[in-house]
């Protein structure tokens, strides 16, 4: 029955159970199947960075969610997101070759990992499964005739507060994408190393492009765009991805951006700033310091003259801490927006919990999830809150 078989498809989803949690079985499992595909295809091991762990664990997690969606006989949703990871794995450099490869190791490392419930019922659908979630990689990124990567360069650098840069690049081609979207970067100082960024503003037919970056404890690429990046450097940027919009038919909205998280709102409000009939717009925009504010000046301008914006500013202390007075003063002038003081999610719902908005939340995952959940015991409904992945 192969891929029809629900039962047999549970096993290989259970397989990979709690892919993330470090020395679980499943952990145990991807360690193995990337270690055999090494052995099995050399060339392999320098396409990936040398850091490993989150690899695995959003492949794990990935083909975790893949499974259960073969086990209740959904297939839109995955096949349309391994095309899309087809066509960004193109960056890497993966060729038909690799996939051959990967299948041969996958097939070969559930197997012996699962011996104990091998069936033939379970390597029918193993073996369906697995060609057929190589097989979609492989053909979308056969079948994409776009770029599969676009170079840029670093034109402007500016250390807005302690740990904050806004970052300014030209690139090569301009990138088509959608205000709210994400795409991927590679550093000159960090090569291999992939991270996910917002543009802070609308595609720009010219090739101009903005990010505005935090650093973040342990974050060895965030640090470095933050405290090395220099005009000059080399950028190296991949495919769009994420659906975060507004509906400009819909609601009023609510947005709530936490830090740098105002990076894909903030290219959404400028987008709306096309239009001279919008649906409301209500950003909250929250950071530790008032001096973390960094955008507000920006906002305040759009504001000015877009009566369908009000900007709620939100500082977690009152005051600034006595290394502000190094960087540039970010408040705007007085008129527009009056700060409070407090933790985001709970400033948020003060006011009720906007179930009768369209919700947008950008920001640290422990923030997005924190807003989340309070909007939501609120009750405001889950089907109308976007976020980004918080992976």
């Amino acid at each position: 029955m192969g891929l029809e078989d629900r039962d047999a498809l549970a096993v290989l989803q259970a397989a990979f159970e709690n892919s993330g949690a470090p020395g679980s079985d499943s952990d145990l499992l991807v360690q193995r199947f990337y270690t055999r595909w090494f052995a099995l295809d050399a060339e392999v091991r320098d396409l990936f960075g040398p850091e490993l762990a989150p690899q695995r664990s959003a492949f794990g997690e990935a083909m975790h969610w893949v499974f259960g969606e073969f086990v209740a006989q959904r297939a839109q949703a995955p096949v349309a997101f391994l095309a899309q990871l087809g066509r960004d794995h193109r960056k890497y450099g993966v060729t038909q070759q690799h996939y051959d490869s990967m299948r041969q190791a996958w097939y070969a490392t559930m197997r012996s990992h699962l011996i104990d419930s091998w069936s033939g019922a379970v390597d029918d659908a193993a073996t369906q499964a697995i060609n057929l979630i190589t097989g979609i990689m492989a053909g979308a990124a056969d079948a994409e005739d776009g770029p599969a990567w676009w170079d840029g360069t670093v034109v402007e650098h500016h250390r807005v507060s302690r740990d904050i840069a806004i970052v300014r690049l030209h690139l090569d081609r301009p990138l088509a994408y959608h205000p709210g979207q994400y795409v991927n970067v590679q550093i000159p100082q960090w090569p291999r190393r992939w991270r996910y960024l917002s543009p802070a503003m609308p595609a720009d037919p010219d090739g101009f492009i903005e990010f505005h970056v935090r650093a973040v404890l342990g974050g060895i690429v965030s640090n470095s765009i933050v405290a090395e990046t220099r005009p000059g450097d080399r950028w190296r940027l991949s495919s769009p991805h994420g659906a975060m919009e507004v509906d400009r038919d819909g609601e009023d909205v609510l947005m709530v951006a936490g830090s740098t998280g105002l990076a894909p709102l903030r290219a959404l409000i400028m987008d709306l700033c096309r239009f001279g009939d919008n649906p409301r717009v209500h950003l909250f925009f929250g950071a530790r310091y008032p001096c973390e504010l960094y955008d507000l000046r920006t906002l305040w301008e759009i504001a000015a003259t877009n009566p369908w914006l009000s900007v709620s500013p939100v500082s977690e202390y009152a005051g600034d801490p006595p290394w502000a007075t190094d960087y540039p003063d970010v408040q705007p002038p007085r008129g527009l927006h009056v700060r409070q003081t407090g933790r985001l999610p709970e400033v948020v719902t003060k006011y009720g919990a906007w179930g009768d908005r369209q919700i947008l939340i950008c920001g640290g995952p422990e923030m997005v999830r924190a807003t989340y959940d309070a909007l939501v015991a609120k009750g405001a409904p889950p089907e109308r809150i976007q976020h980004d992945p918080l992976g």
